[in-house]
């Protein structure tokens, strides 16, 4: 209902409510002026002695007056109260079409929320679920409002005062529209909701399908071969200095007077790398041992006998390292990357290195093939373990160091095949030229 048509209603009731005063006031006027011009006839029955006594008024003209004036103010405190009421009602017609406005605005712009993902307005969430919530909330504050604007009707039946069947139904009408949006927008909501479970289980079953194809061809690559692009390409890991985790070589050392023993080594490991191999024969577990402990320099042990190497390693980068030594008068050399680093002689002289002993990486051995100490193990990684009966020349070691030439041990050649490894040691495809010019 519009503003025009409750402001006509209320001059309309302000008009009759006028008219009913005057015409009071005016009666109560008129006989006020002819008072004492009125004659009065009353029949006398035969034989009465006198004339009978007129009965006394009633009331009083003041207290007609008194009651007519108190019926005003009742009708003027009727009419103030429900002039509030409208106003009252006018505010919330605003408000409730306000709601509804913004309730149509999300009505009509779900169809572009889809599309574009944003929302046309501020008040608007970007969230359907949120939108279908809000609706909902704004559905039960009118259907509350009519409720309580139903009690006033109730109330002002009581004093007999009509109310405005008109907005009643408007309100009516705009919560049954209301409905019927919020309806159409949850079945939108879940159709679209279905929808996407349909997309979502496609890319699933999608996704899956493209991992079982991969496990597949790693499993075939694993049977197919053993991982490596040759025997020689693989590298061990030691993650934890421990007294369990070791790799062995399956093949022992002949009766030698002479050697050259390299490998690819990397380690950060601090204090000192550990023992990056060991060789030992019965009655004698330190017959070769390669070994960095505690806050020592490295040092190789020969039938029990040392000399300390002028190596650097734990830095965390890849090394070539090499050692010779031969019999005749201890003589000894150490490499680092195919630069001599340092010699010397008297190690072990004229002793002949000892056949049939167990060859170990990673670990010290205090007997042989085992009883190794935890804090003497190697930290790191091994790769290009080999052993030579001879001593090389030092182009040979520099070609190696360089990745321009590659030579296998002649006695102990790196193989995967003939590397074991124990207690969480493990292989790993390895590329040590790459992995070095790279981390240069």
């Amino acid at each position: 209902m519009s503003e025009l048509s409750i402001f006509s209603i209320m001059n309309s009731f302000h008009f009759g409510l006028f008219c009913v005063y005057a015409l009071a006031f005016g009666r109560f006027a008129h006989g006020q002026a002819e008072k004492g011009e009125r004659f009065l006839c009353t029949a006398v029955p035969i034989g009465a002695d006198s004339c009978p006594v007129p009965p006394e008024p009633l009331q009083s003209s003041s207290a007609q007056e008194e009651e007519l004036r108190n019926t005003v103010m009742q009708l003027r405190e009727t009419i103030l109260q429900q002039k509030e009421t409208i106003v009252n009602q006018l505010g919330t017609i605003k408000e409730l079409t306000s709601k509804l406005t913004i309730c149509e605005s999300a009505s009509d712009s779900s169809g572009s929320w889809r599309k574009t993902k944003q929302d046309t307005m501020d008040d608007v969430p970007r969230d359907p679920n949120d939108t279908v919530y809000n609706m909902g909330k704004t559905m039960q504050s009118l259907k509350d409002r009519l409720e309580n604007l139903e009690q006033q009707q109730m109330r002002a039946n009581v004093s007999g005062v009509s109310f405005p069947n008109e907005l009643r139904d408007l309100l009516q009408r705009r919560l049954g529209d209301l409905e019927s949006q919020l309806l159409k927008k949850v079945n939108e909501l879940e159709e679209e909701k279905s929808q996407l479970y349909n997309e979502t289980a496609a890319h699933r079953q999608s996704t899956e399908n493209t991992l079982s194809a991969l496990m597949n061809r790693i499993k075939e690559l694993e049977k197919g071969n053993s991982g490596f692009r040759s025997p020689e390409n693989f590298k061990l890991s030691f993650p934890l200095r421990t007294n369990y985790l070791y790799g062995r070589v399956k093949k022992s050392l002949p009766e030698m007077y002479a050697f050259t023993v390299c490998m690819w080594l990397k380690s950060s490991s601090s204090p000192g790398i550990g023992t990056p191999f060991s060789y030992g024969v019965p009655g004698q577990a330190n017959e070769i041992v390669l070994i960095e402990w505690g806050n020592n320099p490295i040092e190789l042990l020969i039938n029990d006998k040392v000399a300390r190497l002028p190596l650097s390693l734990n830095d965390g980068r890849w090394h070539h390292i090499c050692v010779t030594w031969t019999t005749r008068d201890g003589l000894w050399e150490a490499y680092q990357d195919g630069q001599r680093m340092g010699s010397g002689e008297d190690l072990a002289p004229w002793h002949p290195i000892k056949p049939d002993g167990v060859i170990v990486l990673g670990q010290e051995q205090d007997i042989v093939g085992g009883r190794f100490d935890a804090t003497q193990a190697f930290v790191g990684e091994l790769s290009h373990f080999n052993i030579w009966d001879r001593i090389l020349r030092p182009q040979d070691v520099l070609g190696m160091a360089n990745c321009t030439n590659y030579m296998p041990g002649n006695v102990v050649a790196w193989a995967d095949n003939d590397v074991e490894v124990f207690g969480g040691a493990t292989k790993s495809p390895a590329e040590q030229c790459e992995d070095r010019l790279f981390s240069s």
